[in-house]
């Protein structure tokens, strides 16, 4: 097992043997990303969710957070990137995203806060050609209290002869 900074504490580099080894342990905290105005709305025309909270700024200033905050689901979009940003698993020839099994927003992303992810590995449990993992993860934004996100990712890794990256979903 190796390990290799990337803005975070690092990836871990493992092979798929080594998988049930990380059942119980966090894999650390991942990079981080400002969530700018500009990423919000991007993100309201690719879901066609122009909720004034997220795309109005000056509406947004008299409303409740006193500036626009990011869709919940864009910050959980973020997960495969600060998942992988933390785990690759070196000789497997598919990572599927298999799911999630409970996400929860407990506090905004007000525009301009980092955001960033602690994981923990749940469960590692052998699926047909390979191995599943439950994965938490933590999302915390800088100047807020409580966790943005927290949600359970179900990815699976199957081996096999792969060409090219590892990370392809």
């Amino acid at each position: 097992m190796t390990t290799e900074t990337q803005g975070g504490v690092g990836t871990r580099r493992v092979t798929m043997a080594e998988l049930p080894g990380l059942e119980g342990k966090s894999l650390g905290a991942s990079s981080r990303i400002v969530v700018t105005q500009d990423r919000i709305d991007l993100f309201a025309d690719a879901t066609n969710d122009h909720q004034w909270i997220h795309v109005d700024p000056a509406r947004a200033a008299t409303g409740p957070f006193g500036t626009t905050i990011a869709h919940g689901y864009l910050t959980l979009s973020l997960a495969v990137e600060f998942f992988f940003d933390l785990l690759d698993v070196t000789d497997c020839a598919q990572v599927i995203n298999y799911g999630l099994d409970k996400v929860r927003f407990p506090a905004p992303v007000p525009v301009g806060s980092s955001i960033g992810a602690l994981a923990e590995v749940t469960s590692v449990e052998p699926c047909t050609g390979g191995y599943q993992l439950a994965v938490t993860l933590t999302f915390d934004a800088t100047g807020v209290e409580r966790p943005v996100c927290v949600a359970q990712m179900i990815v699976r890794y199957l081996a096999g002869a792969a060409e090219g990256d590892s990370r392809a979903r």
